[in-house]
């Protein structure tokens, strides 16, 4: 009698981890194509949506650009290789109906498929019913799921809003803290009339680990919001003076940190400032004017990022004074990095551990349309956040922030004095 055939592709007598591994590898290049299947589709509905579309030269507007270079996902069935389709919409900026292309199914930085939290959280942020819940999630995470109802997910939400209220009250993990990050997040549904913004503080402690420490609701941005947050940092256990925080130019964190921090000294987020003068420029100057801005921020001292400052000023204003002014106004707060070891530059001269996190969610204009509730969005914010925070990396240098911590001097990254007998 002739030995029957294992299902394993012809082999005879397969382990069954032999089969597993069949079976593995078919789930893994399945979910490659349909993956790869998605993007493209997605990417033909944005062309379709600007077909019409056209530059000065009656050509199409946005048009396709090619593929990025392959990237690996990991995934609940391994990791894979995808290609995301490239946009080229250059001609298409600065008109009044066109809105650049997002992946929604593959975000730039996305390098793993996201947890039922992490899923959630980002689909209540962009606005998504909690009826549509179920069939958006399978989408994202697979049969698994699918069993996901509207309740189940309305009661999902009500776990979720206890534990961001048990968080937010909760003692903070140290009571000191090298450096912080601020930013204030405009997000796609509603909160109160009059609080119409989240406010987002990480720090970064002495062993050079980051930690979400605080998420609350706040009027806009303004110096009393700031001032309470801050004041909730401090009951909750941050008692010393951090060393250093970096925010961008709302003058509600900068007026109101000297007030419950007063010997934290002060960074902008060279990030937000590059795009604020960018915006002040027009299209065909903003390529060079970002080359310099790079010149400035990224020199090797301070003394050479002054001269590019000194050049970038020189070059645009005649032409563009608003440019330079919201470059000049902030010279004072944007240079303090050189004073910290050069290993940290990289952390601190922008607020970009938060941005990376909103950076599919983020909503550019104040006043939304949208639904929910105070608490339902702060706590899918919370949920966001702490899902990026399994990613988050210790600081370059960790070694070093004993000296920061001692007080020790630093000249353009470099340390300077000698420890004091």
């Amino acid at each position: 009698m002739p030995e029957k055939q294992s299902t394993t592709g012809g082999q005879l007598n397969a382990t069954p981890k032999e089969i597993q591994d069949v079976i593995e590898r078919t789930a893994r290049e399945g979910a490659q194509r349909v993956l790869q299947a998605a993007l493209e589709a997605e990417v033909a509905d944005h062309l379709s949506r600007y077909a019409q579309m056209r530059d000065g030269r009656g050509r199409q507007a946005v048009v396709r650009n090619g593929h990025a270079p392959q990237r690996t996902i990991l995934t609940g069935v391994g990791a894979i290789s995808v290609s995301r389709p490239r946009v080229d919409e250059r001609q298409a900026k600065g008109k009044q109906e066109h809105e650049p292309f997002t992946s929604g199914i593959l975000p730039r930085f996305l390098r793993r498929t996201p947890t039922l939290e992490g899923a959630l959280a980002t689909l209540y942020l962009k606005g998504i019913s909690t009826n549509d819940f179920p069939a958006a999630l399978e989408a994202i995470l697979g049969q698994g799921a699918s069993g996901l109802s509207a309740s189940t997910i309305t009661r999902l939400k009500g776990v979720w809003e206890k534990e961001y209220e048990a968080w937010r009250q909760r003692p903070l993990g140290s009571a000191e803290y090298a450096y912080l990050w601020a930013d204030g997040i405009y997000v796609n549904v509603r909160l109160e009339e009059q609080r119409s913004c989240v406010l987002v503080v990480v720090g970064a402690n002495f062993q050079g680990e980051k930690e979400l420490l605080a998420v609350r609701d706040g009027y806009r941005e303004s110096e009393q919001s700031w001032k309470e947050l801050l004041l909730e940092l401090k009951d909750r256990g941050l008692e010393v003076d951090p060393k250093l925080a970096t925010a961008d130019g709302a003058l509600g964190f900068w007026k109101a940190l000297p007030q419950v921090y007063p010997s934290t000294r002060a960074q902008r987020c060279w990030v937000h400032k590059t795009a604020n003068i960018l915006d002040k420029l027009p299209d065909s100057t903003q390529a060079r004017a970002k080359a310099m801005i790079h010149d400035i921020y990224r020199a090797e001292n301070k003394e050479r990022a002054l001269k590019a400052y000194r050049l970038f000023r020189e070059s645009f204003q005649d032409k563009f004074p608003e440019a330079v002014n919201c470059l000049s106004k902030d010279e004072e707060a944007l240079f303090t990095f050189y004073d910290f070891p050069a290993a940290h530059w990289q952390h601190i001269r922008s607020t970009n551990v938060i941005e990376s996190v909103f950076s599919t969610v983020r909503l550019r204009t104040y006043k939304t349309k949208g639904c929910g509730t105070r608490i339902a969005t702060l706590s899918m914010v919370f949920k966001l956040m702490q899902e990026a925070q399994k990613s988050w990396r210790n600081l370059y240098g960790s070694h070093q922030l004993s000296l920061v911590k001692a007080g020790r001097r630093f000249c353009d990254g470099v340390l300077q004095d000698q420890e004091v007998a």
